[in-house]
C-alpha cells in the first residue's frame, strides 16, 4: 500500500474513533441531564418532603412533618416542622428552614445539606420521664452513613454539613427542676472525619432549677460533640449588675455523669442576700465551683469569698459600741471573709467559716442550713475589755486565745427567720455567778463599814442597792444578744423577772 493510501486510512479511522467518542460523550451527557432531571423531580416532589419528615422525627424521637416545600434550584425552604411525642422531646417545632441540597454524595449514598439555617427552633424536654437525652441523638447523628444502600438507587441517608440556628427556645423539666433557655443563637459545624460536631452557642438567657444560680445572660459557649461524650470547652456568661462566670466541663454519654468547674465574680452581697441582711453586710463575693451529678444526686461545692465587706446596722454592733464606750464597732470593715461550701439535695454546708475585723471580732466555725433550719457549731472571739461591764463574761464565758483575743464558743439552732443560739444565757448565768461570787466579800464591807455605807438610812440604801442589781441584770440581757445581732436577729426583747410584792408596808 503506498504511503497515500495508508494516509487515507488513517484519516478515516481517526474520523470514526472521534464520532465514537462524540457519540459516547453525548450519551454521558444525555445520561447525566436524566439523572439530575430525575433527582430534581424526586426532590420536588411530596416523597422526598415525607423523607425528610420521617428522618427529623427518627432522630428526635418525635412524629411531625414538615409543610410544603418552596424550590429555587437545588435550594429549599419551608415554614414549619411540628411534632409531639412520648419521649423525652415532647414538642419539637423548627421554624424557616433553608437549606440546600447536594448531590456530590449521592454516589455515597446521602443526601447532603449544605449552608442550612433554621430561624427558630422550640424544644420541649421532660427527662424525668427517659433515661436517654437530646445529646446521645446528636452524637448518633454524626456517625458516618453506610456504604451500602438498603434499597433502590436514591440516597437512604441525610449528611447535614454545617447549620446555624437563628434562636433556641428550651424548656427542659430535669430532676431539679425546670431549665429555660431562650434566644440563644447556635452554629453547629461538622468535623472532618464526620463523628464529631463543633458548636458554638451566643445570646440569649439561661435559667437553672437552683435558687443559688440567678438567670444567666450568655455571652459564649463553644462545645465538642463526639458519639461517646460532650465536651464544654468554654463558656462565659454574665449575670445581676455586673457579675461574670466562666466554665468548662465535660458530659459522658455511657454513665450519663457530668462534671463543671468555673469561677464566678463580681457579685454584691446585697444581690445576693435578702431585704434584711442586704441592708447588713456589703461587698463583693467571688467563688470558684464543681457540679457533679448524672442520673442519682448533684453535687456542688466551692470556697466562697467577700472582699471590701463590711458590716453596719447590726443590733449587736450598736451595744458593743455603747458598753465599751467606743464608735469602732459601729461599723464593722471585714479584714477577711471566706467559706467553703457544698450544696446537695437542698442541704448547704459553710465548713471553716471566717468573718473577721483585723483585732477587734472574729467569728470561726460550721453551719449547715437545711431548708431554714439552722445547725451551726462557732466560735466568737472578740477584743479584751469589749465585755468588761458585763459581770462574769471574760472570766466564766469567754477565755483569752489566739490572735490576742477573748473567745467562746457557741450553738446556733432555729430557723434563718429566727435563730437562736446559747451565748446569751451562758453571759446572763455568768453574771448571776459573778454577783454571787461577790456577795460574800460585800457583805464583810457592810459589816465592817456599816455606818459608813448605810448612813442614817439602812432601808433605803438597801432599796438603792436592789435597783443597782436590777440595772446590772438589764445591762447584761441588754448586751447578750451578739449572735444574734451578728445573724440580723435583733436584740431580744427583755422582760424582767417579776417583783414580789413586799410584805409588811
Amino acid at each position: 500500500m503506498s504511503r497515500r493510501s495508508r494516509r487515507r486510512a488513517g484519516a478515516k479511522g481517526a474520523g470514526g474513533l472521534a464520532k465514537w467518542a462524540g457519540v459516547l460523550i453525548a450519551l454521558f451527557l444525555l445520561g447525566t441531564a436524566l439523572l439530575y432531571a430525575g433527582l430534581r423531580s424526586y426532590l420536588h416532589s411530596d416523597a422526598f418532603r415525607e423523607f425528610l419528615s420521617n428522618k427529623v422525627s427518627r432522630a428526635t424521637g418525635v412524629k411531625g412533618g414538615f409543610s410544603p416545600f418552596r424550590w429555587e434550584g437545588l435550594a429549599l425552604r419551608t415554614e414549619v416542622f411540628s411534632a409531639k411525642g412520648d419521649g423525652a422531646i415532647r414538642e419539637l417545632r423548627i421554624d424557616g428552614l433553608q437549606t440546600e441540597v447536594g448531590l456530590d454524595g449521592v454516589r455515597r449514598g446521602v443526601w447532603e445539606l449544605k449552608n442550612s439555617r433554621i430561624g427558630r427552633l422550640q424544644v420541649s424536654l421532660d427527662s424525668t420521664k427517659s433515661q436517654t437525652s437530646g445529646f446521645p441523638e446528636i452524637a448518633a447523628a454524626a456517625q458516618p452513613p453506610k456504604a451500602k444502600r438498603k434499597s433502590g438507587w436514591l440516597p437512604r441517608e441525610v449528611e447535614v454539613q454545617g447549620l446555624e440556628l437563628g434562636k433556641l427556645s428550651l424548656n427542659a423539666l430535669t430532676d431539679h427542676g425546670l431549665v429555660v433557655a431562650e434566644g440563644i443563637h447556635v452554629t453547629v459545624e461538622n468535623e472532618k472525619s464526620h463523628r464529631a460536631h463543633r458548636v458554638e452557642l451566643s445570646d440569649g438567657t439561661l435559667r437553672l432549677p437552683f435558687a443559688m444560680v440567678p438567670e444567666l445572660r450568655l455571652d459564649q459557649a463553644r462545645l465538642r460533640i463526639q458519639p461517646e461524650a460532650v465536651f464544654l470547652t468554654n463558656l462565659t456568661a454574665s449575670a445581676y449588675a455586673a457579675a461574670s462566670l466562666d466554665a468548662t466541663g465535660e458530659w459522658n454519654r455511657e454513665t450519663r455523669g457530668f462534671n463543671v468547674e468555673g469561677r464566678v465574680s463580681g457579685v454584691k452581697c446585697e444581690e445576693l442576700l435578702n431585704e434584711d441582711w442586704a441592708r447588713r453586710l456589703t461587698g463583693d463575693i467571688a467563688s470558684d465551683f464543681t457540679v457533679t451529678g448524672g442520673t442519682g444526686t448533684t453535687t456542688a461545692s466551692g470556697l466562697l469569698t467577700i472582699t471590701n465587706g463590711v458590716l453596719t446596722a447590726l443590733p449587736v454592733l450598736d451595744a458593743l459600741a455603747a458598753y465599751s464606750d467606743t464608735r469602732r464597732f459601729r461599723t464593722l470593715t471585714l479584714s477577711e471573709a471566706r467559706t467553703k461550701w457544698r450544696w446537695q439535695n437542698g442541704v448547704y454546708e459553710f465548713n471553716d467559716i471566717v468573718l473577721s475585723s483585723e483585732s477587734l471580732i472574729r467569728l470561726e466555725g460550721r453551719l449547715i442550713i437545711r431548708g431554714s433550719e439552722l445547725d451551726g457549731h462557732l466560735r466568737l472571739g472578740l477584743a479584751p475589755g469589749t465585755l468588761a461591764t458585763i459581770p462574769g463574761a471574760e472570766t466564766h464565758v469567754f477565755a483569752p486565745g489566739e490572735r490576742g483575743l477573748m473567745w467562746a464558743s457557741l450553738r446556733l439552732t432555729g430557723t434563718l427567720d429566727e435563730p437562736r443560739e446559747d451565748l446569751s444565757d451562758r453571759l446572763i448565768a455568768a453574771a448571776g455567778i459573778r454577783m454571787l461570787e461577790t456577795l460574800p466579800e460585800s457583805g464583810a464591807k457592810v459589816l465592817k463599814y456599816s455606818r459608813t455605807l448605810l448612813g442614817d438610812d439602812p432601808a433605803g440604801a438597801v432599796e438603792k442597792g436592789v435597783r443597782i442589781i436590777e440595772e446590772g441584770e438589764k445591762t447584761v440581757r441588754e448586751v447578750s444578744g451578739i449572735l444574734d445581732g451578728i445573724l440580723g436577729g435583733g436584740r431580744r426583747e427583755v422582760v424582767p423577772p417579776p417583783r414580789e410584792k413586799e410584805q409588811d408596808q
